[in-house]
């Protein structure tokens, strides 16, 4: 048997390149989700009950990214965050409908659920499940087309594979989401075996032909992540924990007794998520956990921006386009990795 290397985010580095950029206000870190949305930056937020409702989703519109609204609760509640979203985002710009994501499954009233948040507002839908390359995925997709039109934009996912995204594509994605497993609190791997290190998902899935905007969806934890995995082929990535434990999450901030404050982050596959919001759990692939309060999340955006801005620089890459382009990865060794840290503090 011929195994094939797999890489991750740890296992590489971008090569600095030469640069004309006099000034990081020269580059312009916006893509499309389609023809008809524009992101300012290149980051959404994930659909899990402890990051995004209307608060984070709001945030994110207002920094120039996109929240995408969870799906574990009612059909009514789900609705209503994202109609309470609609009216909110309309005053940031009267002048256009706002766009507006909401995630939906693809079993029960999945479709009652996507007509509802549709009629409220959602532009796009997101098909949240582990395993996108399944067939009530691909029959999701060309039902939600066929019965609500071609101006909904179906992001779906999540996929591992060039053979996967293409046919997620070729079903009718407009958007996929890709990697499985990576998540800091995703323990599918090592619960199921099956898996793919993320940055190698984004490689083998940007050698695609098809016209669909790939999303970098787990294992980036840090702002240099996010421009490894848009230089490696992704448009845009997906964030949980980078913005879990933020004051703009769903859930409550609690007291440790020794002043320090915490929020709860979870895994939606974990046995505590499964429970609250549907009484039982099958199989548990994710975990609980808490993180410390972060305050606002409007500064820890603008940090990642900053990051993500100065990344492109240092390839000279004044776009995605041009930074996808000029890009030139190298590998690096443990040794490498740990000489890449501010090893002072393990001295």
């Amino acid at each position: 048997m011929r195994f094939e290397q797999a890489l991750t985010y740890d296992d590489v580095l971008l090569t600095p390149r030469y640069s004309e950029i006099r000034t990081r206000r020269e580059i312009n870190i916006g893509n499309g989700l389609d023809n008809n949305i524009w992101l300012n930056i290149p980051v959404l937020s994930a659909p899990m009950d402890t990051v995004t409702e209307g608060e984070m989703a709001h945030a994110m519109a207002s920094h120039g990214g996109l929240g995408v609204v969870h799906r574990y609760n009612e059909i009514d509640e789900q609705a209503g965050i994202v109609s309470d979203l609609y009216s909110a985002l309309k005053e940031l710009n009267p002048l256009t409908d706002p766009t507006i994501a909401a995630a939906i499954g693809v079993t029960g009233r999945f479709f009652t659920r996507a007509v509802a948040l549709y009629e409220n507002g959602a532009n796009i839908l997101c098909i949240d499940v582990a395993h996108g390359h399944h067939v009530l995925v691909k029959e999701a997709i060309q039902r939600l087309k066929t019965e609500l039109g071609k101006n909904i934009h179906i992001m779906a996912g999540n996929v591992a594979t060039l053979g996967a995204f293409n046919d997620l594509a070729d079903w009718g994605a407009d958007s996929i989401r890709c990697n499985i497993g990576g998540g800091s609190i995703c323990s599918t791997r090592i619960q199921t075996g099956h898996g793919r290190p993320g940055l190698q998902t984004i490689f083998d899935c940007a050698k695609t032909d098809r016209d669909v905007k790939i999303i970098a969806d787990g294992g980036v934890r840090t702002s240099g992540d996010i421009v490894k995995a848009l230089a490696a082929g992704a448009d845009f990535v997906m964030l949980g924990s980078m913005l879990a434990g933020t004051e703009e999450t769903p859930g409550t901030t609690y007291e440790d007794g020794k002043g320090n404050l915490f929020k709860k982050y979870r895994g939606m596959a974990s046995k505590d998520a499964q429970i609250t919001w549907r009484g039982d759990y099958s199989s548990d692939e994710g975990v609980s956990t808490q993180v410390p309060y972060k305050g606002p999340v409007g500064p820890i955006l603008q940090d990642m921006i900053n990051g993500i801005r100065s990344g492109f620089s240092y390839s000279g890459a004044r776009d995605i386009i041009e930074l996808q382009t000029r890009a030139q990865f190298v590998l690096q060794t443990n040794a490498g990795l740990n000489e890449s840290g501010a090893h002072i503090l393990s001295r």
